[in-house]
């Protein structure tokens, strides 16, 4: 493997995990652990609690993903690792 791919696949890995802890926090930590002191809180008439529970983690989910595409792109392209390549 050369030195291209090995730093390509560290910055890959290291978003993953950025991404991921992101994803975790928001879901097990706001919609489980935090969920109590969050309820003094209200988003549309919901406890901010219960609303992350339910919706916020799915919304923070599919944001991730966009997120992590746009990330990939600007990665392949800057290790040279594009769709024409």
């Amino acid at each position: 493997m050369s030195a291209n791919s090995k730093a390509y696949w560290r910055a890959n890995i290291r978003l993953v995990l950025l991404l991921l802890s992101i994803w975790f926090t928001v879901s097990y930590g706001f919609g489980i652990l935090l969920r109590d002191w969050m309820d003094q809180f209200q988003v549309g008439g919901f406890r901010l609690g219960f609303w992350f529970a339910q919706q916020g983690s799915i919304y923070v989910f599919v944001l991730l993903i966009f997120v992590y595409v746009y990330r990939m792109n600007r990665l392949d392209a800057k290790y040279g690792f594009g769709e024409g390549d």
